[in-house]
């Protein structure tokens, strides 16, 4: 039984926030809560994919790996964020891995009873197409990320991200360890580590796990400039 703390994370997120408050409230009552530990393992690819879930605290990456043993991370998810909604609807496995790189809680949802309930509630394939989209749309960030800003930029954008305030001095925790945010941003981590090198000379400085900004509107600046 989901607490009414973690409901409210809940129906914050794309795939519950669109339905009627019922319906939305009957499928958090069939969910199970399942806290992980850092590094534990939520399912592997190649899995059959038989539940959907939100994050309702902490961290959880998406990734492959290929034929090399290569680790490619796919997404990084956190609090009132879903996943696995369309692969698990189409009874299928998991295309990744999902595994907590913090402590983290998430509430899941079985894909069968999901998809009995959409024979009789239209409004839920409505929610699950809205939050495939959302997904669809990030990624098509992220691969502009890639091939129009430099590392320095998206490691830029990435801070610009966590800030609390649009201008002026900011102070930002790092969710996460800079191996994974490497892998986020698509570098390797000693690239990371000249990019914060270089970012000091924009008033950015790394304390440990937290991020040091002088002024926001200045780094704002320096990501939107043409990479030329």
């Amino acid at each position: 039984m989901l607490s009414e703390y973690n409901r409210k994370l809940a129906l914050d997120s794309v795939l519950l926030r669109s339905l009627p408050k019922t319906e939305a409230q009957a499928m958090l009552d069939d969910a199970s809560l399942h806290k992980l530990r850092n590094g534990e393992t939520l399912f592997l690819q190649g899995d059959i994919a038989d539940h959907l879930f939100i994050v309702l605290d902490g961290w959880l990456k998406l990734y492959r790996v290929d034929e090399n043993g290569q680790e490619a991370v796919v997404s990084v998810f956190s609090k009132s964020q879903s996943f696995g909604e369309a692969v698990a609807l189409s009874a299928g496995a998991y295309p990744v891995s999902a595994e907590a790189v913090t402590q983290a809680t998430v509430a899941q949802f079985s894909a069968r009873q999901f998809t009995q309930r959409i024979t009789s509630q239209p409004e839920l394939a409505l929610a699950l197409v809205a939050s495939t989209f959302r997904h669809l749309h990030e990624l098509v960030g992220q691969v502009e990320q890639l091939k129009a800003r430099t590392g320095a930029q998206r490691v830029a954008e990435f801070l610009l991200e966590l800030c609390t305030t649009e201008d002026g001095a900011c102070a930002v925790q790092l969710p996460y360890d800079k191996v994974l945010i490497a892998g986020r941003l698509g570098m390797k981590p000693e690239s990371l580590s000249r990019v914060f090198q270089k970012l000091k000379g924009i008033g950015v400085s790394i304390q440990r796990n937290q991020a040091i900004i002088k002024d926001v509107r200045q780094l704002r600046d320096f990501c939107n400039a043409d990479r030329n």
